[in-house]
């Protein structure tokens, strides 16, 4: 495969226009992505980002050689206590779950190898980091402490709002706000709170107790890429108030330097008609997805619409995916016996250099598809295959054998039974015995298996 010298353009939720991107180390790109609060399993919205910036880490590691990707788990959270009250276990045992729960969920939607991050920090793992920070910002007067808890300052920090475009009160108008007696402003927000001794807590200069939410990503984003980092990303959700409350207490704790260079931030879907989420009750787990569809599939759906636009996630959007990947592996079934290697096409650069538009990209690998199913000359059709594996890879698509694309994960037992029934169906063509040959075609079709006479021979696929 060969890297694209053309320049990769992002769109800056900081500054609402799009950028030529540039890395502060050419060396090594830093990015951080809001990973989940594990403490059940994850809705397909929730998806949606480490899908979409997995494939915006694995063109950092072509076009620069490196990259330091971080993304969290958050795994002390008060939905992690109240499970963890109700079955009676401690934090770890459900954190420890899902956590895992999560990797594999992703590694089944292909959020491996060059997609992935390179460091999972866990909350639970820097509360001296969270600490450390929270005392610079006590010492610089950006926050302070009361009965226990200890809040920033949002009137210390004139940049507040400069992300959402929002001013103050309207920020707070829109914002589920605490109201307590012991924040001098209302929209002052916890760094570290107190825990009872039924709840987790970890020992700190203001007792024992936890971190707020906001302070943990600011520390761990630190710890593991620096006081600056070049990307930030998330869902459009996490904006406000979460990402907001990051700039304002990264910033303070580090002299004024800016936290994220470039904010990227992900649309939601939508399902039914209303933004996908547990609180609406109108969620679709991945866990289950990936057992229901081929996970390939809910890959691609994922990355149908351009990332920052919302996607309407229905079962037609999978079944589309599905149609469509068919095709795919059909044209690379048709070439199996041309030897390819796979090579970028410098049109999938340009489109993912443009704002990550995988949209335009998958309409690229169908078209590079078209003219593959047409070609005549060996050659062409060998440099048409190199094209359509080496467009696949960069999105994390068209790396199974068709073979295994159209098994959809069925037993060979099950293979063998039905090409036993496709011999026998060929054998009593042949012998003209077309009632039998057409009950076995109409067997099969009753068991959703597909055939399809070609000059070839006959190719078969699950509906």
């Amino acid at each position: 495969m060969t890297p694209s010298s053309s320049t990769l353009h992002l769109y800056n939720t900081l500054t609402r226009r799009l950028e030529a991107f540039a890395p502060l180390d050419p060396a090594s790109p830093t990015m951080y992505v809001c990973g989940p609060t594990v403490y059940n399993y994850v809705h397909i919205g929730n998806a949606r980002g480490p899908v979409v910036f997995g494939v915006l880490a694995a063109l950092l590691r072509r076009r620069y050689g490196g990259l330091r990707y971080a993304r969290n788990i958050t795994d002390v959270d008060d939905k992690i206590n109240a499970a963890a009250k109700e079955l009676g276990t401690p934090i770890s045992t459900i954190t420890d779950q899902y956590a895992a729960a999560y990797r594999e969920d992703m590694a089944m939607l292909g959020v491996d190898g060059d997609f992935a991050p390179d460091i999972e920090p866990a909350a639970t793992a820097h509360m001296p980091q969270m600490i450390a920070m929270i005392e610079r910002l006590i010492a610089e007067d950006h926050a302070y402490a009361a009965e226990g808890h200890v809040l920033f300052a949002v009137a210390s920090f004139d940049g507040y709002g400069k992300l959402s475009r929002r001013d103050t009160d309207e920020m707070l108008a829109g914002a589920r706000v605490e109201v307590a007696p012991y924040k001098r402003d209302a929209g002052d927000f916890v760094l570290w709170k107190p825990s009872t001794d039924d709840l987790p807590g970890w020992d700190s200069p203001w007792g024992r107790g936890r971190p707020g939410w906001h302070i943990e990503c600011s520390a761990m984003a630190e710890a593991h890429l620096g006081a600056t980092i070049d990307i930030h990303a998330g869902g459009i959700d996490l904006q406000f108030p979460h990402h907001e409350n990051e700039v304002a207490q990264s910033e303070c704790a580090h002299g004024g330097a800016p936290f994220a260079r470039w904010w990227l931030h992900n649309g939601m879907l939508n399902f039914g008609g209303a933004k996908m989420a547990k609180s609406v009750g109108n969620i679709q787990r991945v866990h289950d997805l990936v057992r229901e569809h081929p996970p390939e599939a809910l890959r691609y759906a994922l990355l149908s619409a351009q990332y920052r636009q919302p996607l309407e996630w229905s079962d037609s959007l999978i079944e589309q995916s599905v149609r469509t990947l068919d095709r795919l592996y059909g044209t690379l079934r048709d070439l199996a016996d041309v030897d390819a290697q796979a090579v970028i096409p410098a049109s999938i650069e340009a489109a993912l250099d443009d704002d990550l538009n995988t949209t335009a990209a998958l309409a690229e690998i169908a078209r590079i598809a078209g003219e593959a199913r047409k070609a005549a000359s060996a050659e062409d059709r060998a440099a048409l295959k190199s094209q359509l594996l080496g467009a696949g890879r960069v999105l994390g698509l068209l790396q199974q054998t068709p073979t295994a694309w159209f098994a959809r994960g069925a037993s060979n037992d099950d293979d063998a039974r039905i090409q036993a029934l496709i011999d026998e169906r060929i054998a009593a063509k042949a012998s003209r015995d077309f009632a039998r040959a057409d009950a076995i075609r109409q067997q099969l079709a009753e068991e959703g298996i597909l055939l399809e006479d070609t000059t070839a021979g006959v190719r078969w696929k699950r509906a």
